[in-house]
């Protein structure tokens, strides 16, 4: 990104929070900084290594996506990766998702959509368009769903219905940390890194059992 693009909230003081920028794009790079900046402080370099984002988003056209995210995850670790594809491109959400991205949107959403997938993934959530779930679900390898409780596969049964963690929560009578526990165990049985991962790999062996 050749132009440091800088944008600040009202509520960035308080939230102590920015987000890194990676696009080669200039026009869709303004765009994103302006639809962000309403959310928290957006920068286009990484500088401070003490001074970690709590999100980075990458704009891609699909070439390369992999090894972007693979970058920005070891120079940010802590921080959740958001992919933003110019085209709504089930290819570049299958390999960004597989490289270690919380999430996957394009440039053709609204600013509200963006927004909202930003705060998903802020919160360790994973967001995808909902017209790319089944490309996604056809390729996984089968596993064998009872290697998992009743309750894990009850709370990836609502994952699957495209239920946030609260929502799921409320429905169960559970707190939202319980479920995250649930959902943490369950995606290292089934050997997943994220709920859209742990989705299409659950709904396969559904499908062949």
């Amino acid at each position: 990104m050749s132009t440091s693009l800088v944008r600040r909230s009202p509520e960035y003081e308080e939230a102590r929070a920015w987000i890194w920028l990676k696009c080669d794009y200039p026009v869709v790079a303004r765009g994103l900084a302006s639809v962000l900046g309403g959310v928290s402080e957006v920068r286009g370099d990484f500088i401070e290594e003490l001074d970690l984002p709590s999100c980075v988003v990458i704009c891609s056209n699909g070439e390369g996506v992999a090894q972007e995210v693979v970058k920005a995850l070891q120079a940010a670790p802590t921080a959740p990766v958001l992919v933003v594809g110019l085209l709504n491109d089930v290819r570049c959400a299958r390999a960004a998702l597989r490289a270690g991205a919380t999430g996957f949107i394009h440039v053709g959403m609204e600013a509200s959509q963006v927004r909202r997938a930003l705060c998903v993934v802020r919160k360790g959530e994973t967001v995808v368009p909902r017209n790319l779930v089944a490309e996604l679900v056809k390729d996984e390898e089968v596993i064998d769903p009872f290697i998992l409780t009743s309750r894990q596969r009850e709370i990836l049964n609502l994952v699957a219905e495209g239920l946030t963690n609260a929502q799921i929560a409320k429905q169960l009578f559970l707190s939202e940390y319980t479920i995250k526990q649930h959902l943490r165990a369950a995606y290292k049985l089934l050997e997943v890194r994220n709920r859209v991962e742990a989705t299409r790999v659950f709904k396969r062996s559904q499908e062949l059992h």
